[in-house]
């Protein structure tokens, strides 16, 4: 049984915002990876972010252009200690709120029913109140 579209989706806005809670404080990208929780959480979100933009590119709801993204998951994942912290910067700062756009986009332009993804996100994500406040929010919009 495959996984519907909508939890991948799902996947990718919590992936982000978690991107984001664990990098605000930061303000280049040295003092962002000399911090080693703070890299290696954000660095397995870019991971999931990666790997289900992948899934949306099989069903063919992304253009091409977007395989840099599965390919910049793939350098992580098999290049990890070749990472260059400058890219990783600039995809937190300047390449992912684009992206979150694009997928909000294509949820309202495909009628992307996220309900479901968005239940089962706070079930499993229910011990995280910080996590939490996405699906929270992502459900009130929907």
């Amino acid at each position: 049984m495959s996984r519907d579209i909508a939890f991948y989706i799902v996947d990718i806005f919590i992936a982000a915002d978690k991107i984001k809670r664990y990098t605000h404080s930061f303000t280049d990208a040295k003092a962002f990876l000399h911090n080693e929780l703070a890299w290696d959480a954000t660095i397995r979100e870019l991971e999931i972010i990666g790997e289900a933009t992948n899934r949306l590119l099989k069903e063919d709801l992304l253009d091409t252009s977007y395989r840099m993204i599965v390919d910049f998951r793939n350098q992580i994942v098999y290049g990890y200690f070749g990472i260059d912290e400058e890219i990783v910067w600039e995809v937190i700062t300047t390449l992912l709120d684009p992206f979150l756009e694009t997928l909000s986009s294509l949820v309202k332009k495909q009628h992307i029913d996220l309900s479901s993804a968005i239940s089962s996100a706070k079930e499993d994500h229910h011990y995280n109140t910080k996590t939490l406040k996405l699906p929270n929010t992502l459900s009130q919009k929907q």
